[in-house]
């Protein structure tokens, strides 16, 4: 009778995904954010996989934690094994549900971008189901469930220039008849884009010191309202104040435009193929982009 030997243990796979996240993130809560579990799970899991081995993945430092030349060495390999392993997931749900396309975006392009195209959209492809997750930084499409990711960027195709410049409302703008005329009404200003006022005024007023003087706001598309309302002047990002431009409820009292270098960019992390929804949303948006 045949004896079977004993099959090696398999190194947990939990465990792996942990070590690469926080080997390729640089530590231990970085990995946890990206998986979505605590950095008390990432360091067991870790910890679990060296006493598997028998070997030191990371040295624990002062300021966190440190590969070591074994983890250096494999690094690599794992984040090429996950990245394909993550690529394989993303075809295989495409394959399963083909009418749903999730987009990854900022949440001020999605209420100010995509929100208002929406409804052509779905006229357009009424089968198509398109979902929206807002994030704040764009996600890693190797890995994430997400099938498009629109942001400001360089990775991708442009759907429009990122030009900055003063809005306001018509009423207020009657005021302004300057570029200097600023430092006289309040400048609104959103946190993620703090200093878009220093790189307009370098251009508008070239060798005067100006810094905006007003409130600073967390959500770019309550400024633009604030805006709207009569409340200041806002920086404006051309894609996303193109509505309220047309209608009037804002107005740009300067000419001067400044063109950022980082434009509003759709991206996938594989080739779309011809005629599947996720190809005919992006397409359809790169046609009504500009």
């Amino acid at each position: 009778m045949a004896v079977a030997p004993p099959r090696a243990k398999d190194l947990p796979l939990t465990a792996l995904r942990a070590f690469e996240a926080a080997a390729r993130l640089g530590g231990f809560a970085a990995a946890a954010t990206e998986l979505g579990v605590t950095p008390g799970a990432v360091t067991a899991h870790v910890k679990a996989l060296e006493a598997a081995l028998g070997a030191a993945l990371f040295d624990r430092i002062a300021k966190g934690v440190r590969l070591t030349p074994l983890g250096q060495r494999v690094l690599p390999e794992f984040t090429q094994a996950f990245d394909a392993l993550g690529l394989a997931v993303h075809a295989l749900r495409l394959e399963a549900a083909p009418r749903v396309v999730h987009i990854a975006t900022l949440p001020a392009i999605a209420q100010l971008f995509l929100s208002p195209r929406l409804p052509a959209l779905r006229a357009q492809m009424p089968e198509v189901v398109i979902s929206i997750t807002a994030m704040e930084a764009p996600p890693n499409l190797k890995r994430a469930p997400y099938d498009l990711s629109l942001f400001y960027g360089d990775h991708g195709q442009i759907l429009a220039e990122d030009e900055i410049f003063p809005v306001c409302a018509p009423a207020l703008a009657a005021r302004l008849h300057q570029p200097a005329d600023l430092a006289q009404v309040p400048c609104l200003t959103d946190s993620a884009w703090a200093g878009d006022w220093a790189l307009w005024a370098a251009l508008a007023l070239p060798g005067q010191s100006f810094a905006p003087r007003g409130p600073v706001f967390s959500l770019y598309a309550l400024a633009l309202e604030e805006a709207a309302g009569g409340a200041g002047v806002l920086m404006g990002h051309g894609a996303l104040v193109a509505g309220h431009l047309a209608r009037g409820a804002l107005v740009a009292p300067f000419a001067q435009r400044l063109r950022l270098p980082h434009a509003l960019r759709l991206w996938s992390a594989r080739p779309l193929r011809s005629g599947h929804p996720v190809e005919r949303v992006a397409r359809w948006l790169h046609g009504v982009g500009g």
